[in-house]
């Protein structure tokens, strides 16, 4: 029984390592200059360029303009971030709370045909997307950015099925109390999906913050660039002597992972729970 417990340990650890790693050696080389890192590569060691490499790419401003920080292409993907796992947490909890309380023909079908658009991911739709956030004069505007992206299949699901966990018995004491539709909705059921919205919100929130394809094809101006832009966009500067900024690509790297990580080491015990609870 111990051989087991120290096989399972050492290749919890090993994923660990392979996981870490790459992260470890993004920052490692994110605290040398450009230079060392273009004649030497990856650095395994820290360098003493730390303090000056991320509060250039925090607050120096750089681009093909010159007008924009790292810190509004943090805001930038905050604002994508918190609107999108937002977004999708009201029109997934509204949807499901149609399909499931609402006995009108068809509901089942029309809850399958939306957990069928998980076969059309936004690459597939992202051409007829584009063209009406076009034509709506959307394009370089943080609702064309957001809105397009919150209807999601999978969100609807979760809370499908966590409503259908819901007593009935709980909605007819609502009823001879004389609470509405609404009222049910908002005093009733909001409170009791808190860990489920918990877990939708930490998943949404990094799918949002790690969008790229979207966020390039409708924001051209660079005010509106999120962090994971940002990156791309920085090596797309040349410094000095044709040397590419690869330590501020790297820390702007690290400054991209830390705020997803915060938000699941925060509500990994929400996440847990209301993950378990939807299987109920």
């Amino acid at each position: 029984m111990r051989k087991i417990q120290i096989l399972d340990h050492v290749i919890l650890l090993l994923g660990v390592f392979f996981m870490v790693t790459p992260v470890a050696l993004a920052f490692m080389t994110s605290t040398h200059d450009a230079i060392t890192i273009y004649k030497e590569g990856i650095q395994f060691l820290p360098g003493d360029k730390f303090l000056e490499n991320y509060e250039t790419v925090l607050f120096r401003a750089g681009g093909f303009t010159k007008e924009v920080d790292g810190f509004v292409m943090l805001m930038n993907s905050m604002i994508l971030g918190f609107g999108f796992a937002i977004g999708k947490i009201i029109i997934s909890m509204i949807a499901a709370y149609a399909i499931v309380y609402f006995r009108f023909p068809m509901a089942t079908f029309c809850f399958w045909i939306i957990f069928a658009t998980l076969l059309l991911p936004l690459e597939v739709r992202i051409l007829p997307s584009y063209e009406i956030v076009q034509s709506l004069g959307l394009v370089n505007t943080y609702t064309g950015l957001i809105v397009p992206l919150i209807a999601s299949a999978t969100g609807t699901f979760f809370f499908r099925q966590f409503f259908m966990s819901v007593p009935d018995e709980l909605l007819e004491a609502a009823r001879i109390d004389g609470a509405g539709p609404w009222k049910f909705f908002k005093d009733i059921l909001v409170p009791l999906s808190q860990t489920m919205i918990a877990a939708i919100f930490i998943i949404m929130f990094v799918y949002g913050w790690n969008q790229y394809l979207w966020p390039t094809l409708i924001t051209t101006e660079e005010s509106l660039f999120t962090l994971v832009r940002g990156i791309k966009q920085i090596m797309q500067v040349w410094v000095g002597a044709q040397i590419p900024a690869l330590n501020e690509a790297m820390a702007l790297a690290i400054l991209a992972i830390v705020p997803p990580v915060l938000i699941v080491v925060i509500f990994q015990s929400w996440f847990v729970k209301g993950l378990v609870e939807s299987d109920k």
